[in-house]
């Protein structure tokens, strides 16, 4: 391997084509979520990073939603249509056209395999090169059974062997197939159009490249990844697994990166959750994509973020919810049951407890007491409600939108403030209080009276 071909651009290919019956859905296996991503993208992801220089994902007939989520997250790929379910290779041969089109080598990918890393990806196409024109992805498993497993003479990958077709010598490997497989661009299209169905399901089967690139006087040769990186997904038990996996990598790069987690396997992550330097996360936090969390900052117990920012310094929880669009500032405070919803908080700004503040902008150094609601919604449309820097809003308020309160306007305790508020001005909408003295007392004489 020549150090120019192993930064040699490749072709990926994913077969995403497969439905997933155990899964017990309605929706194709590939797309079940795992941290917060679908699984093809997951493997998208991965082989972006592992530098693949284009994409083709073989989709079955009539999914469309696999198509999408394929052009969402890769939004240069192409997709290719696999109408019958005839083997690994015929759903690669479904990428033909491409193949065809140049020498470029092929990583062929399971949509499936939502766990494989880049560097796995890139080792196993670095194999090509020389003589070598398949190389394939094998791993040790506990328990071999059911596995095809990989012959090795040598260096050189001799063959693969399934289950039924191996001896007893052949049975005790315990190198096993993972399924990913790289064909050098200048081979890749003769040796898949050589496979031919000759087994009892009249399938085309990937694995039988081995053999025909050994028949054609090339050389195949295998790399080794853990059995956790290379397991598929096909129920939802095996979903759990993965997303147990998953997480604890997560878990072990935030801890890496300079984040504490104080109980790490009661936090879970999103793939793409982004943790500062000297971040602190309490127990029982969920991540939900999109997240960014600035140095600094502390996140409570029992909190839920989503599609949001918290600067650096800023103090969120326990028991906070911040949904898309939530902004929160430089040492700003978001206390116990607050939620936001698509609001900026300036920095310093505080809403300790017991508020919702959706479609919003809190200026810098505001308060927002317990209790206050921003009316963001009138059954149709959403209008957006600005607290200016250092006002205050008192306990118990509701703020309709659209309004705007003034830089140091002070809002008493209660009040349903439905017009602009003038800057260091005080509003007050309430009814005005009317004491009768001795009222209580005649109230309960008489209805004791009554009841006798």
């Amino acid at each position: 391997m020549t150090a120019s071909h192993a930064v040699a651009p490749f072709r990926a290919i994913v077969l995403a084509a497969g439905e997933g019956t155990r899964m017990q859905s309605a929706m194709p296996k590939v797309l079940h979520r795992i941290a917060g991503r679908s699984m093809v993208a997951h493997v998208l992801h991965a082989l972006e990073a592992a530098g693949a220089r284009d994409v083709v994902v073989v989709v079955g007939p009539d999914r469309a939603d696999v198509a999408d989520e394929a052009r969402r997250v890769a939004p240069g790929a192409v997709l290719r249509e696999q109408r019958e379910r005839l083997g690994t290779a015929h759903a690669v041969l479904a990428a033909r056209d491409d193949i065809a089109a140049d020498n470029v080598d092929i990583v062929v990918a399971f949509g499936d395999t939502p766990l494989i890393q880049p560097e796995t990806l890139a080792r196993l196409h670095g194999l090509l090169g020389g003589n070598v024109a398949v190389a394939v992805l094998g791993f040790e498993a506990a328990n071999p059974f059911g596995y095809g497993r990989l012959v090795r003479h040598g260096e050189d990958l001799a063959a693969i062997r399934e289950e039924k077709d191996a001896d007893e010598a052949e049975r005790a490997i315990t190198l096993c197939n993972a399924g990913l497989m790289a064909l050098s661009g200048a081979h890749a299209l003769s040796i898949l159009e050589r496979i031919e169905p000759n087994n009892a399901k009249g399938e085309f089967y990937l694995t039988d490249a081995v053999d025909i690139a050994r028949g054609l006087g090339l050389r195949a040769a295998v790399t080794v990844a853990p059995e956790s990186e290379v397991m598929g997904v096909n129920d939802r038990a095996q979903l759990a697994v993965a997303e147990a996996e998953i997480q604890r990598r997560l878990r072990r790069a935030a801890m890496l990166g300079g984040a504490t987690l104080q109980d790490p396997d009661s936090v879970y992550f999103s793939a793409d959750t982004r943790l500062g330097r000297d971040v602190t996360v309490e127990p029982h936090v969920v991540f939900g994509p999109g997240v960014t969390v600035e140095a600094g900052a502390t996140i409570h117990a029992f909190s839920h973020l989503e599609g949001a920012i918290v600067r650096e310094g800023a103090d969120i929880g326990p028991y906070a919810r911040l949904r898309p669009g939530a902004d929160v500032g430089a040492k700003a405070r978001v206390g116990n049951f607050v939620e936001l919803k698509n609001t900026v908080m300036g920095a310093g700004a505080k809403a300790n407890h017991l508020a919702y503040l959706g479609d919003g902008v809190v200026g810098e150094g505001a308060n927002i007491g317990a209790g206050t609601i921003f009316c963001n919604y009138d059954g149709f449309g959403k209008a957006k409600t600005v607290v200016g820097k250092g006002a205050f809003v008192g306990s118990n308020s509701s703020l309709v939108a659209p309004v705007t309160l003034g830089d140091g306007a002070y809002i008493g305790t209660g009040s349903v403030i439905t017009a602009d508020v003038a800057p260091d001005a005080l509003a007050l909408a309430r009814g005005r209080q009317v004491e009768k003295p001795g009222w209580a007392a005649e109230f309960r004489a008489r209805n004791a009276s009554r009841k006798k």
